[in-house]
């Protein structure tokens, strides 16, 4: 029972208050894995989001070069 003085408990611990710190931290984690795994989802949604922003700028881009080629801009500028 030595472990459980390194965790700030007395010897004689009534076995209640073990289970109820026991639930507590049980409802704690589950609280933070559902943040993560909502986090996780957010995540790739604008990861997702990035990628289809960038695709279209270099879409435009694409564009910009080829109207720039038609009208015989110097595109060395």
């Amino acid at each position: 029972m030595g472990w459980l003085h390194n965790w700030g408990y007395a010897e004689q611990v009534p076995i209640d208050d073990v289970y109820d710190r026991l639930a507590a931290l049980e409802q704690k984690y589950y609280g933070a894995l559902e943040d993560i795994r909502r986090l996780e989802e957010e995540n790739i949604e604008t990861t997702n989001c990035l990628y289809e922003i960038m695709n279209s700028v270099e879409a435009v881009d694409a564009r910009i070069d080829i109207i720039a080629e038609h009208c015989g801009v110097n595109q060395d500028v």
